[in-house]
């Protein structure tokens, strides 16, 4: 189906009062900028195959995921919701209903008007419900996580016809570095359409975003500024984070908007270079008995007044770490936060606290050691989810640039046709959806610091060799633009693919392949790591629990047959929806795992039981050291003589097969392997 045309999206409005006219301008027609965000939105829904006439999928998301969706947005929640009240009162009565989506579009909180939530549910408005456009086509919430921006859409502007009965205003609630947390809207009937909801929507998630930078910002100096006296303290005030080396290092959006640039090029600033203030002097105003505004000035000429908030007694300590996305959650229930109350040089090293009794980590962790700040790129090879991006962010912490950025881009995520310009940028006007005043690339955000590219061998070919040159010439020029921009970074890349293959079929650049493999290191696969119980211990006390969870004898053996597939990623997920559903339980039970996963578990527990006792002797057998179970088979093979010791090594061991693993030096999968083979031989 083809998308409207700009024409026809403009004519469809024209004399269409009963439906209301959303975004219009002065010729009673719609704005242009909505029009063509709505138009682009049509045509996204189109390549992505999203039909407007079938019906829609209206199912939730399985409950354990959305117990851990909710879990996982529990700060954002709480911050909206004291908000959601305020703006449901303002639109009470009006048929209409407040939401609350994290950043996938997944609705994880509503509150609304009783006579409007029965018509909501059957377009499956409610928690649960996710909202993207690739899910519900084009709607207020999908298209502002794509674009952004505060967003109306109304009416027949939806793309599927299910949904036509909505008025929707939206806007994305934004963390103090620009990345997206969720998004807040107001939904309701069409009739009901009122001009000023947008505009009530966005001041609404404009006061979540502030109160999230003054919390997250608690410990640092805050310049809150206008270039009108009097709108300092109000919603329409920026607000910069400054660190204590007078560097940006968070800001909100109406800093943003004033100043006219985007987050990452003012987190390359400092408040000296921005405003011509030094830290002493903004130091000396806060301390001021009596606070008048300073007078701030920019390069430009441009004036602004502003006052000076600090903590004093925090601000000289480490930043606190808060919600986080899901990846960096398991990084921190793996690898523990330093505590904020010991001295940084007395606080164990980043990659020291990955150790956890596997001696295939510590081989890795050794060699990376003597390469450390000695300009090697080091290749990190392994299985998803054996914690790539963990042992990166590792390297850099323990680097001389730990306290510099680290940018992470996974190749494999960002479609083909915008991963050039993520990682390069662009200028204004390089190519049709570009932001009006450009964006920074990931290259650039990562300067003085370090750039990870996870799963590299799906970077396409073309953009192969655009990186190279970079990595050879240290400098970057977005697209549209032709001035080059000076770089220093140090590259860590990633991949679970066979890249020397890749290379033979010329689907990766040999000169590239080279280029970034300097130390290859290999993450085993979690089924050959002989640590699973001390992993298990540490993400559960790094689940945030008020209590210590612990797993049933019955449960620790299923975690121990278990193949594990999805590695140390499943591992953390199992265990956080474990807790999540454990609820004030401490004792962690069969009750409390998801069902898919308990049907493979026991699967794998009957498949090991049958091939260590298929063969078994019928009496017992003395526990022997592994020269005594070789010795007393003199005629046997050396296959068979390997079963043997196997099984002495299980019955020594009352068949803990982790501790078997550890005492024989394999994998408990490698054990799973062998009695198998041996059983079907």
């Amino acid at each position: 189906m083809r998308a409207p045309t700009p024409t026809r999206a403009v004519t469809k409005y024209h004399g269409r009062k009963d439906l209301g006219a959303p975004a219009l301008a002065g010729n009673g027609l719609p704005e242009p900028e909505h029009v063509e965000a709505i138009v682009q939105s049509h045509e996204r829904c189109v390549a992505l195959g999203v039909s407007r006439i079938e019906h829609p999928d209206h199912s939730p998301i399985a409950r354990p995921d959305f117990l851990i969706a909710v879990e996982r947005n529990r700060r954002l929640h709480d911050h909206a919701a004291p908000v959601m009240s305020m703006l449901r009162e303002q639109i009470a009565r009006s048929e209409s209903m407040v939401l609350l989506t994290d950043a996938g579009g997944t609705i994880i909180h509503a509150v609304g008007d009783d006579d409007f939530l029965d018509r909501a549910d059957k377009v499956a408005l409610r928690p649960g419900a996710n909202w993207s456009e690739q899910a519900k086509g084009t709607n207020a919430i999908g298209t502002a996580l794509v674009d952004e921006t505060p967003t109306l859409v109304h009416a027949d502007e939806h793309y599927l016809h299910a949904n036509q009965f909505l008025t929707c205003s939206a806007a994305p609630i934004l963390d103090p570095r620009g990345n997206i947390l969720g998004v807040l809207d107001v939904s309701g009937d069409f009739r009901s359409y009122h001009k000023h909801t947008l505009a009530l929507v966005r001041m609404s998630a404009r006061m979540i975003e502030n109160r999230w930078l003054t919390e997250d910002f608690s410990h640092a100096m805050r310049l809150h500024f206008h270039s009108r006296a009097e709108f300092i303290g109000t919603l329409m005030e920026g607000i910069l984070a400054i660190g204590e080396d007078g560097r940006i290092i968070g800001a909100n959006r109406g800093a943003l908007e004033q100043l006219g640039v985007s987050g990452a090029t003012l987190r390359m600033q400092t408040v000296e270079t921005l405003f011509g203030a030094t830290l002493a002097e903004l130091a000396d105003h806060s301390r001021a008995r009596i606070a008048t505004p300073l007078n701030l000035v920019q390069p430009n000429g441009r004036h602004f007044a502003g006052f000076v908030r600090c903590n004093w007694f925090a601000f000289s300590s480490p930043q606190p770490m808060h919600a986080q996305p899901m990846h960096a959650q398991v990084i921190d229930a793996i690898a523990p936060a330093a505590d904020a109350s010991v001295p940084r040089a007395a606080q164990p090293a980043a990659l020291a606290e990955l150790r956890t009794g596997d001696a295939q980590i510590d081989t890795v962790i050794e060699k990376i050691r003597r390469v450390l700040d000695r300009d090697i790129p080091i290749l990190i090879l392994g299985e998803t989810g054996t914690g790539k991006e963990l042992l990166a962010r590792a390297i850099h912490a323990d680097s001389a640039r730990g306290k510099q950025p680290f940018v992470a881009v996974n190749c494999a995520s960002i479609p083909e046709s915008l991963i050039e310009a993520e990682l390069f940028g662009y200028d204004e006007g390089a190519f049709t959806g570009a932001r009006r005043k450009g964006q920074t690339g990931k290259i650039v955000q990562a300067n003085g610091g370090t750039l990870f590219l996870d799963e590299i061998g799906d970077m396409p070919l073309p953009l192969q060799a655009h990186l190279l040159r970079v990595l050879q010439e240290r400098q970057v020029t977005p697209l549209g633009s032709n001035k080059a921009i000076a770089v220093d970074v140090t590259i860590i890349c990633a991949t679970h693919r066979n890249l020397r293959g890749m290379i033979e079929q010329q689907a990766f650049r040999e000169d590239l392949y080279y280029r970034l493999n300097g130390l290859a290191v290999r993450l085993p696969p979690l089924r050959e790591r002989s640590d699973l119980s001390a992993l298990v211990r540490r993400i559960l006390d790094g689940s945030g629990s008020p209590r210590r969870h612990h797993l049933a004898r019955d449960v620790q053996q299923l975690f121990e047959c278990y193949s594990w597939p999805g590695n140390v990623r499943q591992l953390f997920q199992v265990l956080r929806t474990a807790c999540v559903m454990a609820g004030p339980d401490s004792l962690i039970t069969r009750a409390h795992l998801p069902d898919d996963f308990l049907e493979e578990a026991d699967a794998a527990v009957r498949d090991a039981s049958r091939a260590a006792t298929s063969d078994a002797a019928p009496e017992s057998v003395a526990p022997a050291e592994p020269d005594a179970g070789a010795a007393a088979l003199p005629n046997a093979t050396l296959g068979e003589q390997e079963i043997e010791l196997i099984r002495r090594t299980l019955e020594s061991v009352n068949g803990n097969i982790s501790e078997a693993s550890k005492r024989l030096g394999i994998s408990r999968n490698t054990i799973y392997r062998k009695l198998r083979w041996n059983r079907a031989a």
